[in-house]
């Protein structure tokens, strides 16, 4: 089993394989592939060292990935939360960021239903 960015890629096409590198989607892989002059159907173990040396040195100088991207990321939305703009609210409240109804649906982000009761009758 190949190690890319610290992450084992499975014996899967190469093209499908990249994909498993948080930060690298079908089309960064099939651009990697290109740029290393190797086959996207290959298969993962079947790569030579020197096919996964070019690979890695590729990632490496164009790409951010894994920690460094999700560092990037999560620093990203504490400053939206920091200066208290309206995504950054919508963030610390944990309700959809982008417009989103929120009457009905919105369950992903708002989590399981909390049912409130009605007011009892005097």
């Amino acid at each position: 089993m190949a190690r890319i960015a610290g992450v084992d890629i499975p014996n899967k096409h190469v093209r499908i394989a990249l994909t498993y590198i948080y930060g690298i989607g079908r089309s960064s892989a099939d651009a990697i592939c290109e740029k290393a002059k190797i086959e996207p159907t290959k298969m993962a173990n079947d790569l030579t060292q020197d096919e996964l040396a070019k690979i890695r040195e590729i990632i490496d100088a164009e790409y951010k990935t894994e920690g460094r991207l999700r560092s990037e990321i999560g620093l990203n939305l504490k400053r939206l939360m920091d200066i208290g703009c309206y995504r950054g609210l919508r963030h610390k409240h944990g309700l959809p960021v982008r417009g989103q109804r929120t009457r009905t649906n919105a369950r992903t982000r708002k989590g399981k239903k909390k049912t409130v009761a009605n007011k009892k009758k005097a």
